[in-house]
């Protein structure tokens, strides 16, 4: 069984470390050891990033049977929510925990009639994730001839990090 817990400042550092692990996984799996698509030394998403998602949304652990298997932070504005980090621990992909998570998630929030997030081009396992399994639609392609509107700074990280660039999806709720 699947369920979400509030993060808690003791375990904040922990959600921080395994967060980057999960994510480093999928660059590691799509990249070998190449290193340029990391955000810092090391991290395809830095602390930084991951700090200010947990600061300005809601973060939660994943518990599958009592053990913190991954994590989930979102942002909620009336009927638009945000998922700003799903991640799974590595040695658990491709059994359901995501998808009971994401299942959580909704019906944590019922008032949101769309949810939206992105994912880099290279994400595949991500995009399948998104599309085949919880719903979503690719509704945006964030690149260096189109960049995020709503942060005009982000083109030249775009380039930078994500020069293929990264997809925006949305799920529109019945």
């Amino acid at each position: 069984m699947v369920i979400l817990l509030p993060l808690t400042p003791d375990d904040r550092e922990q959600f921080i470390l395994d967060n980057q692990e999960a994510f480093n996984y999928g660059a590691l799996e799509e990249f070998g050891l190449r290193d340029d698509h990391f955000e810092e030394e090391g991290e395809i998403i830095s602390r930084e990033t991951i700090e200010a998602s947990i600061d300005g949304g809601e973060a939660y652990r994943i518990l599958q049977d009592g053990e913190k298997v991954g994590g989930v932070i979102i942002k909620v504005e009336g009927a638009r929510g945000d998922l700003e980090i799903l991640f799974v621990s590595p040695h658990l992909h491709s059994r359901g925990v995501g998808y009971a998570a994401w299942c959580a998630v909704e019906k944590l929030h019922p008032e949101v009639m769309v949810w939206e997030t992105v994912t880099p081009y290279f994400e595949k396992r991500n995009i399948h994730f998104y599309v085949n399994r919880c719903g979503f639609h690719i509704v945006e392609f964030f690149n260096k001839y189109h960049p995020d509107p709503n942060d005009p700074e982000s083109a030249q990280e775009l380039d930078d990090q994500f020069p293929e660039g990264m997809f925006r999806f949305e799920k529109r709720m019945k």
